[in-house]
């Protein structure tokens, strides 16, 4: 749909749900083809999410938000629909990301608690895995690794990873999942990080966060949104990460906690690598340079989880094939 056409149906979407001559702020935009606009109208105020159906699934965003209500867990409230232009009006949650509090200073440990907390009750729920959506399996997993080889390796290297190699690439991953433990699967939302979450302060309990960039959830391992939390590409929280674990496995009640990390390190380092892949075809593909930042910490990160025992197979590829993974080209 050509920008103005698109404009059109916008303005006939306001019309319809009693919006015409709502005051319109642009957000900023995220790693996503998403759009957000703040919407004032009479005193009250409301986001549209402009989510091109040929790119974005608005769909299961509706299906998943309706999910996470049904947990207990405060998702933005769908109030109005176009699911043939791709548009949505849906609660505002404000400004006060953790991310921006964080940045403002704020003690970390009481919003990251808040985080953690929501977490616990997720994976808790009787009901978490009780929704219709594809599962995090072995082939969702090799797609998202290879992303590495495909984007990050020409970056670093100047070419493209032969066949042979990227190959040699995914049976190492093979070989590190298949050796892992049974895990108890949950709804994963892939995406959970303070940038995501919102502190809500009217609300009390689980209802103080907000949770946002859920579309892609899937069904997984329980050690992926604990990463994705902990282990941000966009913040360094090493001296936080003992602190959060206990927290977690303190309220979980996991009995099987070894097993459980060695899942969030395999995880954490694919989380990394896909990560490194993603921030530079986010570059390359979509023009957002300021993703590359990132790079040099989540390669950082993924190096740390290569001396895990688990992770053995990847360990000797990066040896063998891509030793200068962690060069700084950015």
């Amino acid at each position: 749909m050509l920008h103005s056409d698109r404009h059109r149906a916008r303005d006939t979407f306001f019309s319809a749900n009693g919006l015409s001559g709502a005051k319109i702020e642009p957000l900023p935009n995220d790693a996503s083809f998403r759009k957000y606009f703040r919407l004032s109208i009479k005193g009250r105020k409301f986001l549209l999410m402009d989510a091109p159906p040929e790119k974005e699934n608005i769909v299961s965003y509706i299906r998943i938000s309706k999910h996470l209500a049904l947990l207990g867990l405060k998702a933005p409230a769908v109030f109005q629909r176009d699911l043939e232009n791709g548009f949505l009006i849906v609660e505002d949650f404000g400004d006060s990301s953790l991310s921006a509090l964080l940045n403002a200073g704020a003690d970390p440990i009481p919003l990251y608690y808040d985080a953690i907390d929501a977490l616990v009750h997720l994976h808790r729920h009787p009901l978490a895995s009780s929704i219709d959506i594809p599962s995090y399996d072995m082939s969702n997993l090799l797609d998202e690794a290879v992303l590495l080889t495909d984007w990050h390796w020409p970056e670093v290297l100047g070419s493209q990873c032969s066949e042979d190699v990227r190959n040699d690439y995914i049976q190492a991953w093979i070989d590190v999942l298949k050796n892992l433990p049974t895990t108890r699967n949950t709804l994963v939302l892939r995406d959970y990080h303070v940038g995501n979450l919102m502190h809500l302060p009217k609300g009390n309990g689980l209802k103080r966060l907000g949770i946002l960039d859920f579309q892609d959830a899937l069904i997984g391992p329980t050690a992926y949104d604990l990463v994705s939390l902990i282990e941000d590409a966009r913040r360094d929280n090493f001296s936080l990460t003992e602190k959060l674990l206990e927290r977690y496995f303190e309220r979980i009640g996991i009995e099987e906690e070894n097993s459980f990390k060695r899942w969030y390190n395999v995880l954490g380092a694919h989380r990394h690598a896909k990560c490194a892949g993603i921030f530079v075809r986010l570059w390359r593909r979509d023009g957002k340079k300021g993703y590359l930042k990132y790079v040099s910490h989540v390669v950082n990160m993924l190096s740390e989880h290569l001396r895990s025992d688990d992770l053995a197979p990847l360990a000797a590829w990066f040896y063998q094939y891509y030793p200068k993974f962690k060069e700084a080209v950015f």
